[in-house]
């Protein structure tokens, strides 16, 4: 067989393979998260629909792996580990915990956070401003002075405030420090409950009726997981339940103020694209979601025990009942 030929017919052979995508060339995204809830699950569907709107389309050209540690703090660094080794083009980190573990397991992939309450205190980040490293994110921080606002709106008289969290999460306590910072002046106590467990909101919830005039829900993975038990323990107990998810009314709290989790997923996706296209995760500072939404849960209040105002009616986003 002449030279020509032979070159011609391998052409001819491996044109229709020269046709398909290479999947070395295709972006690769992990994305893990302590625990599957439906904030998070709001965000990560926020990430995904961000990415599509730049072209990056999952079984397209966009490979995403996503794995839930269930609560589990070991299975956290379990998947942080397998990512680090699968060394894809960006890793992103859901909540706090999932954050710290993968932060400790690599400083050469890039890390994009989402749903940190305080990256700074959690140490995934030395300041709020671009500081160099692998590492930046969107925060879910959220606006205590107008939370007390609201539970001041809504219990004028109230003196002391219940609040459930897991002590062992580092964004939990972050809030906690701050909301005591801002109630002592306002005239409020904070009375703990502390739940290192999803089993234990329940049993913390509990231990708060009786003693206090509210409680609040802080943005802690633990509370979110078991929010029904969370909620069955305030109406039993008929003390108004304030989350800070607005997406928690539906499930049982009578108000939610706080952050649009799917909102907060697509400025998350924005920071995705931005390092998928080139850009140093350490250029970019840390940004906190803008929005703001308030939710009324009309039935949870009436069972909580709860009078709902028409001027605290017609500053909510969204009534449900």
């Amino acid at each position: 067989m002449k030279r020509p030929f032979r070159v011609a017919l391998l052409a001819l052979v491996l044109a229709p393979f020269a046709a398909l995508p290479a999947h070395a060339a295709d972006a690769r995204v992990s994305v893990t998260a302590i625990v599957d809830h439906p904030a998070l699950d709001a965000a990560r569907q926020g990430i995904v629909e961000e990415l599509a709107a730049a072209g990056y389309v999952v079984g397209k050209n966009l490979r995403l792996d996503y794995q839930s540690a269930q609560g589990n703090t070991a299975t956290a660094a379990q998947i942080a580990r397998k990512f680090v080794g699968d060394r894809p083009d960006v890793i992103v980190a859901m909540s706090t915990p999932s954050a710290q573990t993968v932060v400790a397991a690599t400083r050469e992939i890039p890390i994009v956070f989402s749903a940190v309450t305080d990256p700074v205190a959690a140490k995934l980040v030395k300041s709020w401003e671009a500081t160099g490293g692998n590492v930046t994110g969107v925060s879910d921080l959220p606006l205590l002075d107008k939370h007390l606002a609201l539970l001041r709106q809504a219990l004028p008289t109230a003196k002391r405030i219940g609040v459930v969290y897991n002590p062992g999460e580092a964004n939990s306590v972050a809030a906690i420090a701050q909301l005591k910072k801002l109630a002592q002046p306002a005239g409020l106590s904070v009375i703990e409950g502390a739940a290192p467990r999803t089993v234990d909101v329940a049993s913390a919830a509990q231990s708060l009726v009786g003693k206090v005039d509210a409680i609040y829900a802080p943005t802690d993975n633990n509370v979110t997981s078991a929010f029904e038990a969370l909620a069955k323990v305030a109406d039993q107990g008929r003390v108004p339940l304030i989350a800070a998810d607005p997406s928690l009314a539906a499930r049982g709290a009578a108000l939610g103020i706080g952050t649009n989790y799917h909102d907060l997923g697509r400025q998350s996706g924005k920071l995705v694209v931005r390092v998928l296209k080139g850009e140093s995760p350490g250029s970019i500072a840390s940004q906190v979601s803008p929005t703001l939404e308030l939710l009324v849960n009309q039935a949870a209040a009436r069972r909580q025990g709860l009078a709902l105002s028409d001027a605290l009616l017609k500053s909510a986003t969204r009534v449900i009942d």
